[in-house]
C-alpha cells in the first residue's frame, strides 16, 4: 500500500513538472520573429522557462483604471507572449490560483522582458511577476530563458475564453489588488520594471 501511494505521489509529481501548451494560443512562425515595433510603441515580453506547475496555464492581463483590463494572453510552460502597449506606467496581473503584480515605467520604442514564475499552492500552482532588468540581459541565464521559450499569440479561442471568464478574472483581482496596495514601496518596488530595463 506504501508502495502505491509512492507511486501515485510521484506520478503527480512528474504530471506537475511535465509542461501542457494551452490549445487556445498558437505559436507564431519564426519569419514573424524579431517583431518590430511602430514607432512610438513598447512591448513586454512574458516569458514562462520554468516547466514546475505545467499542467496550470498562467493568464497574464494590464490592469487599466480608465478603460477595460487588457487580456495579454496565455502563457504556458516554455512559452513566451509579446504585449504592445504605449509608453508610460503600467501595472500588469498575472492569475493562477491566486493573483499577482507587477508595475512597470515602459519608455518608447523599447523593448522589456518579464518572467511568469510559479510557486506551489495549496490546490494548484500560483505565479509572479518577475521584472527582468537591464544588468540580466547580456547573461547566459537570461539567454537560456529566451533560447528555451517559443513565442505564441492569441486566438479566437483564447480571446473566447478570457471574455467567458471575465467575472472570475475580475473577482480574482478585486480580492488581491487590495494584498497589492498593502504592500510597502520596498516590496513594489522589487517587482517593478524601470524605464532603463528596456532594450
Amino acid at each position: 500500500m506504501k508502495l502505491l501511494n509512492r507511486n501515485f505521489l510521484c506520478l503527480l509529481f512528474l504530471a506537475l513538472l511535465t509542461g501542457c501548451a494551452s490549445t487556445k494560443m498558437k505559436a507564431v512562425p519564426e519569419s514573424q520573429v524579431p517583431y518590430q515595433l511602430a514607432p512610438g510603441e513598447t512591448q513586454v515580453i512574458f516569458m514562462r522557462p520554468s516547466f514546475l506547475g505545467g499542467a496550470v496555464q498562467s493568464t497574464v492581463f494590464e490592469v487599466q483604471t480608465e478603460k477595460k483590463d487588457a487580456f495579454v494572453g496565455i502563457v504556458s510552460a516554455g512559452t513566451k507572449v509579446r504585449f504592445v502597449t504605449q509608453p508610460g506606467e503600467h501595472l500588469f496581473m498575472v492569475i493562477g490560483e491566486s493573483a499577482d503584480f507587477m508595475r512597470a515605467y515602459l519608455e518608447a520604442d523599447k523593448t522589456y522582458y518579464a518572467l511568469v514564475t510559479p510557486r506551489m499552492g495549496f490546490w494548484k500552482a500560483r505565479f509572479s511577476l518577475k521584472p527582468v532588468h537591464r544588468g540580466e540581459l547580456d547573461g547566459d541565464t537570461f539567454r537560456g530563458w529566451d533560447e528555451s521559450t517559443d513565442f505564441v499569440e492569441n486566438t479566437e479561442q483564447s480571446q473566447l475564453w478570457a471574455r467567458e471568464n471575465w467575472a472570475t478574472i475580475q473577482s480574482r483581482k478585486t480580492e488581491y489588488l487590495q494584498k497589492w496596495a498593502a504592500k510597502s514601496p520596498a516590496a513594489k518596488n522589487e517587482v517593478t520594471l524601470r524605464v532603463g530595463d528596456g532594450i
